[in-house]
């Protein structure tokens, strides 16, 4: 039976940006902080299947691609990686990219790579606040400018960079292609309302990764069977005994996490392993207020 405060991790990225408030503190630390890791505060546990982040973007990230678990484990790695992203805040001009203009050849890829068309050749698409999109392992992707975003992910670090703006980062090309799907992203994500305070945004083999939004002073059980995370986004509670505001993260596992909204209430992203789970919020107390 495990509920844990969740470490924060900052990693400074060269697209990252100097202040990461209100989601956390680190640049206080550090400058340039593009993601935060979620990390177990028990760090002599068996490593977790997810593994959950927020990303910080000043300037576009690479054009890059990830294995799935069949090429990841033929070269090595224990899995590949699937991921999903939360957008929390995007500037107007905010974008994403997911996929190709078009279904092209390897050769026509390795091509684009190396003289740099494969920057126009992403279909790049804008985004806000609230937006959830899938990125299936295979999926050539970007992020760009302006976007603060939480991805859930399975713990892996297999990334093969197509195209890096210049940074003088080391390529992939002969990875990225073997592993990449030529043509248009074909996952595409439709957020299904299950209760009133569950949202589904994506559920595939890897995890179910859903959005909950709490009553002012409600008390929940949430159900923590398998491997779960959950990460405040708004408002105020406390989980356990831990106390949450945006930015902070909860690890539990074989447990039951008794969870209080504050005053102002409680949204946060919850990820698990395994299907969903039909009774994962149940609730124990609802305090109305006028």
């Amino acid at each position: 039976m495990t509920i844990e405060h969740a470490q924060a991790h900052p990693l400074s990225k060269p697209w990252g940006v100097l202040d990461t408030h209100p989601w956390s503190d680190a640049s206080a630390e550090a400058k340039s902080i593009g993601e935060i890791w979620y990390e177990r505060s028990n760090s002599t546990a068996a490593p977790p299947s997810l593994l959950l982040k927020l990303l910080f973007t000043n300037q576009p990230l690479s054009i890059q691609v990830h294995p799935n678990d069949a090429y990841a484990q033929s070269i090595g790695l224990p899995n590949g990686k699937t991921e999903a992203w939360h957008i929390l805040s995007a500037t107007p001009e905010a974008k994403i990219a997911l996929g190709l203009k078009r279904r092209v050849s390897s050769e026509q890829l390795r091509h684009a790579i190396d003289d740099g068309s494969i920057s126009d050749l992403v279909v790049w698409q804008a985004v806000h606040a609230g937006d959830t999109k899938m990125i299936a392992a295979g999926t050539i992707h970007a992020i760009g400018a302006g976007l603060v975003i939480a991805e859930i992910q399975q713990r892996s670090d297999a990334t093969f960079r197509l195209f890096d703006y210049g940074r003088g980062r080391e390529l992939h090309v002969d990875s990225a292609v073997a592993v990449a799907d030529t043509g248009p992203a074909v996952c595409f994500t439709q957020p299904n309302k299950v209760t009133n305070e569950r949202t589904i945004l994506v559920s595939n083999s890897h995890f179910v990764f859903e959005q909950i939004n709490l009553a002012p002073n409600s008390a929940w059980c949430l159900e923590a069977e398998r491997e779960t995370w959950l990460l405040a986004v708004g408002g105020s509670g406390r989980a356990g005994s831990f106390d949450l505001s945006a930015g902070d993260a909860i690890f539990a596992q074989l447990d039951h996490v008794n969870i209080h909204a504050g005053r102002d209430g409680l949204a946060a992203l919850v990820a698990y392993t395994g299907r969903i789970v039909p009774q994962l919020l149940q609730c124990v107390d609802m305090e109305t207020t006028q």
